[in-house]
C-alpha cells in the first residue's frame, strides 16, 4: 500500500518545490543566478569583430582598459578575445538582453567562463544595480571557474530530498 505512496510524494515534491523557490525569492529570498558571458562567435570575422570592437570601446562605452597595451587582456593578436572583453562589459552594462549582445550578429551569451591567465571576465552575477563587482572566482591550475552559486544550489536541493525521504518513512509506518 505504501509504494504508490511515495511516487506521490516524490511528484508533489517535484511540482511544488519550483513554484516555493519562485516564492521564497519573491519574499527575499536567495535565487542561484546562472553566470553568463557575452563573447564572440568563433565563426565571426575578423574586420567584422574590430567594427563591433571599435563602436563598443567608442561609442558603446564599454570599458576597455584591460585589452588596451599593458592589460591584463591585451593581445594584438586575438581580436576575437580582445572583442569577447569589450562585448562582456557592454553587455553587462546594458541590462544583460539578447540585444545587448548581438553585434551585427558577432556575438553569443555563453555559460563557459572566458576568463583567462590574468584575463578575468566579470559575469552576469558580478553585476549589482548596474555596477560591475568582482566575483567569487577559484583557480584550478591555468583555467579558473567561478563556484559562487555552488552552496547555494546543494543547499536549495539538499533539505527537499531530506524531507520527502522523511515522509516516506513516517507514511511508510503509519500505513504499516
Amino acid at each position: 500500500m505504501s509504494l504508490p505512496i511515495f511516487p506521490l510524494f516524490l511528484l508533489l515534491s517535484l511540482i511544488c518545490h519550483p513554484f516555493l523557490l519562485v516564492v521564497g525569492a519573491q519574499n527575499g529570498g536567495v535565487v542561484v543566478a546562472r553566470q553568463l558571458w557575452c563573447v564572440a562567435k568563433n565563426n565571426a570575422e575578423d574586420a567584422a569583430l574590430q567594427g563591433a570592437l571599435d563602436w563598443a570601446c567608442g561609442p558603446g562605452g564599454a570599458d576597455c582598459s584591460p585589452i588596451q597595451q599593458g592589460g591584463p587582456c591585451y593581445d594584438p593578436n586575438d581580436v576575437q578575445m580582445m572583442a569577447s572583453y569589450a562585448f562582456n562589459d557592454y553587455y553587462l552594462k546594458h541590462g544583460l538582453t539578447d540585444d545587448s549582445c548581438s553585434f551585427s550578429n558577432n556575438a553569443a551569451v555563453t555559460s563557459l567562463n572566458p576568463s583567462h591567465g590574468s584575463c578575468k571576465f566579470p559575469s552576469s552575477s558580478s553585476v549589482k544595480n548596474g555596477n560591475i563587482s568582482d566575483s567569487t572566482t577559484v583557480e584550478t591550475g591555468t583555467d579558473s571557474a567561478d563556484l559562487s552559486g555552488c552552496s547555494q544550489l546543494a543547499h536549495t536541493w539538499f533539505w527537499p530530498l531530506i524531507t520527502i525521504h522523511f515522509l516516506f518513512g513516517i507514511t511508510h509506518t503509519i500505513l504499516k
